[in-house]
Protein backbone atom coordinates (compact mmCIF):
# COMPACT_ATOMS: atom_id res chain seq x y z
CA UNK A 1 0.00 0.00 0.00
CA UNK A 2 0.98 3.44 -1.02
CA UNK A 3 1.47 6.32 1.53
CA UNK A 4 -0.14 9.86 1.46
CA UNK A 5 1.65 13.27 1.59
CA UNK A 6 -0.76 15.96 0.76
CA UNK A 7 -1.16 19.68 2.05
CA UNK A 8 -3.71 22.03 1.56
CA UNK A 9 -3.31 25.57 2.73
CA UNK A 10 -5.11 29.14 2.62
CA UNK A 11 -3.32 31.70 4.25
CA UNK A 12 -1.77 35.27 4.43
CA UNK A 13 1.52 35.34 2.52
CA UNK A 14 4.29 36.64 5.34
CA UNK A 15 6.52 38.30 2.79
CA UNK A 16 7.53 38.62 -0.14
CA UNK A 17 8.73 35.32 -1.81
CA UNK A 18 12.20 35.12 -1.92
CA UNK A 19 14.29 33.82 -5.17
CA UNK A 20 17.58 31.78 -5.87
CA UNK A 21 19.00 29.51 -8.16
CA UNK A 22 20.60 25.71 -7.55
CA UNK A 23 23.89 25.30 -9.29
CA UNK A 24 22.18 24.09 -12.27
CA UNK A 25 20.51 27.06 -13.09
CA UNK A 26 16.89 25.73 -11.44
CA UNK A 27 14.87 28.33 -9.87
CA UNK A 28 13.62 28.21 -6.48
CA UNK A 29 11.43 30.42 -4.58
CA UNK A 30 11.00 30.51 -0.43
CA UNK A 31 7.93 32.33 1.23
CA UNK A 32 6.14 32.15 4.48
CA UNK A 33 2.24 31.51 4.76
CA UNK A 34 0.05 31.97 8.19
CA UNK A 35 -3.26 30.38 8.65
CA UNK A 36 -5.34 31.81 11.44
CA UNK A 37 -8.22 30.35 12.78
CA UNK A 38 -10.81 32.02 15.18
CA UNK A 39 -12.63 30.66 17.91
CA UNK A 40 -14.96 31.43 20.75
CA UNK A 41 -13.82 29.57 23.84
CA UNK A 42 -16.06 28.23 26.52
CA UNK A 43 -16.21 31.66 28.39
CA UNK A 44 -16.72 33.49 25.64
CA UNK A 45 -13.61 35.51 25.04
CA UNK A 46 -12.77 35.15 21.19
CA UNK A 47 -9.13 33.12 20.84
CA UNK A 48 -6.87 33.17 18.03
CA UNK A 49 -4.65 30.52 16.65
CA UNK A 50 -1.95 31.30 13.57
CA UNK A 51 0.22 28.88 12.40
CA UNK A 52 3.16 29.53 9.80
CA UNK A 53 4.34 27.19 7.14
CA UNK A 54 7.52 27.79 5.12
CA UNK A 55 6.56 27.21 1.32
CA UNK A 56 8.90 26.00 -1.37
CA UNK A 57 8.18 26.19 -4.66
CA UNK A 58 10.45 24.96 -7.86
CA UNK A 59 10.62 25.66 -11.79
CA UNK A 60 8.01 27.33 -13.39
CA UNK A 61 6.05 27.69 -10.36
CA UNK A 62 8.94 29.20 -8.83
CA UNK A 63 8.99 32.36 -10.95
CA UNK A 64 4.91 32.04 -10.89
CA UNK A 65 5.57 32.98 -6.86
CA UNK A 66 8.01 35.98 -7.24
CA UNK A 67 6.40 37.56 -9.69
CA UNK A 68 3.02 37.83 -8.32
CA UNK A 69 2.63 36.88 -4.83
CA UNK A 70 3.88 39.50 -2.30
CA UNK A 71 3.41 40.34 1.65
CA UNK A 72 -0.19 40.33 2.20
CA UNK A 73 -2.32 38.76 -0.37
CA UNK A 74 -4.07 35.63 0.82
CA UNK A 75 -3.17 32.25 -1.15
CA UNK A 76 -4.37 28.61 -1.64
CA UNK A 77 -0.81 26.41 -1.77
CA UNK A 78 -0.88 22.80 -2.40
CA UNK A 79 1.63 20.31 -2.24
CA UNK A 80 3.43 17.95 0.39
CA UNK A 81 5.49 18.15 3.64
CA UNK A 82 9.21 17.59 4.13
CA UNK A 83 11.54 17.75 6.38
CA UNK A 84 15.51 18.64 6.02
CA UNK A 85 17.81 18.10 8.38
CA UNK A 86 21.67 19.62 8.86
CA UNK A 87 24.25 19.93 10.85
CA UNK A 88 25.60 23.26 11.72
CA UNK A 89 29.35 24.41 12.22
CA UNK A 90 29.28 23.32 16.14
CA UNK A 91 27.78 20.24 15.53
CA UNK A 92 24.57 20.70 16.45
CA UNK A 93 21.20 18.67 14.03
CA UNK A 94 18.62 20.98 13.03
CA UNK A 95 15.53 20.27 11.46
CA UNK A 96 13.04 22.38 9.05
CA UNK A 97 10.03 21.22 7.88
CA UNK A 98 8.55 22.52 4.70
CA UNK A 99 5.26 22.57 2.12
CA UNK A 100 6.60 21.80 -0.70
CA UNK A 101 4.44 23.79 -3.24
CA UNK A 102 3.19 21.76 -6.78
CA UNK A 103 0.22 24.51 -6.97
CA UNK A 104 -0.64 28.03 -5.89
CA UNK A 105 -3.76 30.25 -6.36
CA UNK A 106 -3.63 33.64 -6.12
CA UNK A 107 -6.53 34.60 -4.09
CA UNK A 108 -5.83 38.49 -3.78
CA UNK A 109 -6.35 40.84 -1.20
CA UNK A 110 -8.96 42.07 1.17
CA UNK A 111 -10.16 42.51 4.69
CA UNK A 112 -8.55 40.58 6.80
CA UNK A 113 -10.27 37.19 7.72
CA UNK A 114 -10.50 38.47 11.31
CA UNK A 115 -12.59 41.70 10.40
CA UNK A 116 -14.67 39.49 8.56
CA UNK A 117 -15.77 37.19 11.41
CA UNK A 118 -15.94 40.04 13.74
CA UNK A 119 -18.52 41.83 11.53
CA UNK A 120 -21.26 38.32 11.02
CA UNK A 121 -23.96 38.94 13.54
CA UNK A 122 -25.28 36.01 16.02
CA UNK A 123 -22.29 34.17 15.67
CA UNK A 124 -23.31 30.79 18.73
CA UNK A 125 -20.90 27.93 17.59
CA UNK A 126 -18.43 27.27 20.47
CA UNK A 127 -15.85 26.75 17.39
CA UNK A 128 -15.25 28.45 14.44
CA UNK A 129 -13.07 28.29 11.40
CA UNK A 130 -11.53 30.93 10.21
CA UNK A 131 -12.72 31.85 6.49
CA UNK A 132 -11.19 33.84 4.05
CA UNK A 133 -12.58 37.18 1.62
CA UNK A 134 -12.02 36.22 -1.99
Amino acid sequence: MRGLNKVMIIGQVGRDPEMRFTPNGRPVATFPVATTRTWIASNGDRREETEWFNVVAWGGLAEVCKQRLRKGMYVYVEGRLQTRGWEDGEGRRHYRTELVANEMILLGEGRSATQALSEEEGETEEETTEEFPF
